[in-house]
């Protein structure tokens, strides 16, 4: 596997990370992250403008990538400046609308935002499990948990069962209600209440659609992760080589050394198992690679982010310094869109059928 990245991604990603350093400080991200509406409308605008949102649409949705390869780049970079703009649910619903045929450009020029609402109370991975319904007239009704997007959104997408068959809806935000909150690590979501509320049908058998959707959603929080780790592992070491003990740099000592390099060593496997699942990604077998990165960066992630707060000791724990927010945002990606458990189990029920 060549690993270079093209010309066009290497622009991208120069782009993309130098306006992120330059205007998406730490204390900046932490201003606007925890306080509604969770996100900062004025950047939501310039990475629209930077044609950020239209590097994860394909070209004929009107975008220039939509590739494994050009989502990673996007979300890495967010991740290493832990970026709270709703960029994943933008990236759900461009997968979603394009599959079902329809215009999104409003959605990459950041105009309209659009909410996906897939998980349930008691369906919160498994789509088998959806009991939101749509009768002859296209009504819903149900509820909707977790919804990325839904705090910002304009319109919705909503995956709903018809005489057993899902299918997929778009609603109006204004037509629904809407519980929406702030996430424990930054950003938001919400809670939609859908009660005989009408829909338009625009995908009939939607399942291959929607784990599509779903499994560019894992690539991006796998790539979103790895540039977490990357930035909260070189935090630790920076510490190590500036904290003293005992009249001497703490990152003298071995055993310190070596936990540092298996910090290294752990980013490096789940670096590699996301570019195999972003390479993957369009593919009979994405769904398959997807789960493998996911759990990884799952166990790789709580190492790393222990790692980092043990290594730095009670200055981590506290709000100024930047590791305890990568540290939220590293654990808190574990539970988004299949934890750890999850899928692994999808892993091994794989391993069984083939």
């Amino acid at each position: 596997m060549d690993f270079n990245l093209t010309e066009d991604r290497r622009m991208l990603s120069d782009t993309l990370g130098r306006y992120l350093n330059d205007q998406y400080s730490l204390e900046h991200r932490n201003s606007v992250a925890y306080d509604t509406p969770f996100y900062d409308p004025a950047k939501w605008q310039e990475l629209a403008e930077l044609g950020v949102f239209a590097a994860l649409a394909h070209e004929e949705a009107g975008g220039f990538g939509g590739a494994g390869g050009d989502i990673s780049i996007v979300f890495e970079a967010m991740g290493k400046t832990l970026v709270c703009e709703p960029v994943l649910a933008l990236l759900m619903a461009s997968r979603l609308l394009s599959a079902a045929g329809k215009d999104q450009s409003s959605l990459l020029d950041g105009s309209t935002k659009y909410g996906v609402a897939l998980s349930e109370p008691d369906a919160p991975y498994d789509l088998t499990d959806i009991a939101a319904s749509a009768d002859a007239s296209h009504k819903l009704t149900g509820r909707k948990s977790a919804v990325y997007g839904a705090h910002v959104a304009d319109r919705i997408l909503v995956a709903a069962r018809r005489e057993g068959q899902l299918n997929l809806y778009e609603v109006a935000a204004t037509d629904v209600e809407i519980i929406s909150y702030g996430m424990i690590d930054g950003g938001g979501a919400g809670e939609v209440l859908l009660e005989n509320t009408h829909a338009e049908l625009i995908l009939e058998n939607a399942c291959a659609a929607v784990q599509d959707a779903t499994d560019a959603g894992v690539v991006a929080l796998c790539s979103e992760a790895v540039g977490a780790m990357e930035i909260a592992y070189d935090m630790t070491v920076d510490y190590l080589k500036q904290r003293k003990q005992f009249g001497r740099t703490i990152g003298s000592f071995q055993a310190l050394q070596h936990r540092a390099v298996d910090m290294l060593t752990e980013i490096e496997q789940a670096r590699s198992l996301t570019i195999k699942a972003a390479a993957e990604l369009g593919g009979a077998e994405a769904s398959r690679y997807a789960s493998m990165a996911k759990n990884m960066i799952g166990r790789a992630g709580r190492q790393i982010a222990e790692e980092a707060i043990q290594m730095h000791g009670g200055i981590a724990m506290t709000w100024e310094y930047g590791v305890s927010h990568y540290a939220k945002r590293i654990i808190m990606i574990d539970h988004q869109l299949g934890d750890t458990d999850y899928h692994l189990a999808r892993i091994m029920a794989d391993l069984n059928t083939a």
